[in-house]
């Protein structure tokens, strides 16, 4: 996909892109930290249809939202012709035993046979995370394993 960025003099910067449905979809950074959700009219790409104002923590959870199941898609073809092997994503429940803990606490590896390739949180990706990475509620944990260890990894992180 063809992304254009465009300075906006005194703004920041436009990064954007054609969609599907003939309309530009896009980004404005503000230089002061702010984004901006824009849509274009389908008749004139350079006429905002839609903007949206989101704070930096907005966005990043905006990006975690679109990241996460894309990088688990993404996992999942890459896996798709080993033999007994899948991915799947479970979240770290705000307030749940592995909140706030390190990853090595969890031995899911272990415990599982299960591995932990990414962790999806609202400020980004964070692939192979080590085993001092400390969990947060909201998080969206990436595993790869067999059918028996991913059910296994999900019993172990919903509830232990």
């Amino acid at each position: 996909m063809n992304v254009e960025v465009t300075p906006l003099p005194g703004i920041g910067t436009r990064q954007d892109f054609m969609i599907r449905a003939g309309r530009r979809m896009g980004v404005i950074t503000h230089r002061d930290g702010k984004f901006e959700l824009i849509v274009s009219r389908k008749d004139d790409p350079d006429d905002c249809m839609a903007s949206i104002a989101m704070t930096s923590a907005e966005a990043a959870t905006l990006a975690g939202l679109l990241g996460g199941p894309q990088l688990v898609a993404h996992l999942q073809e890459q896996h798709r012709d080993v033999a007994g092997i899948s991915t799947q994503q479970f979240p770290v429940v705000p307030g749940s035993r592995f909140d706030g803990s390190p990853l090595s606490e969890t031995e899911l590896r272990t415990r599982t046979g299960a591995s932990i390739v990414a962790v999806v949180r609202a400020n980004g990706v964070h692939p192979s995370p080590r085993p001092d990475f400390v969990f947060a509620g909201g998080d969206q944990v990436v595993v790869v394993g067999t059918a028996e260890g991913l059910a296994a990894a999900g019993e172990l992180l919903g509830g232990g």
